[in-house]
């Protein structure tokens, strides 16, 4: 059926991706700010991303991350997007998260990832085994992690005699992650919530998205589907501004379009002077469907539409402006748009 909502909820995604040259400590500092600000203005949740080995963004720890988070916010919900499941022993995901969910009851959110978030050679040195790396072993994970959380491992498993957490009601609420079919196949058959990465994968959000709906299956996690599409949004007070605003995080991604990686984010000043080159300009125009950016009433249209296109709940923020002021001013403009109730 088609879903004619015209106010989906609205989230964040945070990367913590350090700008300017800033240190991680004040990159964490921005964080937390944005959060306050996010919590104050009524967005839904906040979400941090997990990735290794990167010389640009600190957001290793989401477990951490939230746990600090949910201390400094009163309402906002909190957690990962994602927890990359292989990087980690199922038992450990289930202590953490039930942890976070006693010490803020009803505030915590668990985005599993299939990825790794990082290179293979990182990917070893986390899992200390040639064999976890090579091996696909995520269905086997993803269970076990349930089972942990449900105590319902099947009669004689040894796992069955674990207690992970003092209370059995501990848990948190439960999203997949994606940006192709296999993460919402996960979702629909265990029924889950369902995120999908729309800034890695814009070309197939739609009908990834449509299919869970479609193939979802209720549970004792959700009786109904619950689905977030997660985007780049830069928002401004005019159309002029917000393409201004936009010019780092477009060059950011048609760098990385044409193999560079090595590079720090580009400040605004650098992205305004930048000239492409033909292999970058083609990698910039690849990634149009990765942003949304506009002002108020654009990006307010194009995200109505683009949540009845891909029948989607929610749609999660990923902001990669440089600039502190204009970052919060984006999220202002949007929860106006959107009607949030701060």
């Amino acid at each position: 059926m088609e879903r004619t909502t015209d106010r989906p909820a609205l989230s964040v995604l945070d990367l913590a991706t350090i700008q300017n040259g800033e240190s991680a400590t004040e990159t964490l500092r921005q964080s937390t700010e944005l959060a306050k600000l996010a919590d104050r203005l009524g967005y839904t949740r906040y979400w941090f991303a997990e990735h290794h080995n990167t010389r640009f963004q600190i957001s290793t720890s989401p477990d951490l991350l939230a746990a600090h988070t949910a201390a400094l916010t009163e309402r906002i919900r909190v957690g990962s997007g994602g927890i990359m499941l292989p990087n980690h022993s199922p038992l450990k995901v289930v202590e953490n998260f039930s942890l976070l969910e006693a010490l803020h009851p009803g505030r915590i959110d668990l985005g599993i990832g299939r990825a790794p978030g990082t290179d293979g050679m990182t990917a070893l040195a986390l899992r200390r085994s040639r064999e976890a790396v090579t091996g696909d072993d995520f269905p086997e994970q993803l269970a076990e992690l349930l089972a942990f959380f449900d105590r319902d491992f099947p009669e004689g498993h040894p796992f069955g005699k674990i207690t992970p957490s003092a209370d059995p009601s501990l848990r948190p609420e439960l999203f997949m992650l994606g940006s192709s079919d296999g993460g919402m196949r996960f979702a629909s058959q265990y029924g889950l919530g369902y995120a999908f990465a729309a800034q890695i994968n814009p070309g197939f959000a739609v009908p990834v998205l449509r299919a869970y709906r479609e193939h979802f299956r209720p549970s004792r996690y959700m009786q109904e589907p619950y689905s977030i599409l997660s985007i780049i949004v830069i928002a401004a007070d005019t159309e002029e501004e917000a393409r201004h605003l936009a010019g780092p995080a477009e060059l950011q991604w048609a760098r990385w379009g044409t193999g560079t990686y090595k590079l720090p984010p580009p400040t605004l000043e650098e992205a305004a002077s930048h000239r492409y080159s033909p292999a970058e300009e083609a990698a910039r125009e690849e990634s149009r469907g990765r942003f949304v950016i506009g002002s108020r009433a654009q990006v307010g249209e194009r995200l109505r539409g683009l949540a009845r296109e891909a029948q989607v709940d929610e749609i999660m923020v990923l902001n990669m402006i440089t600039e502190m002021e204009p970052r919060h001013r984006s999220y202002e403009l949007l929860a106006e748009e959107f009607g949030l109730r701060g």
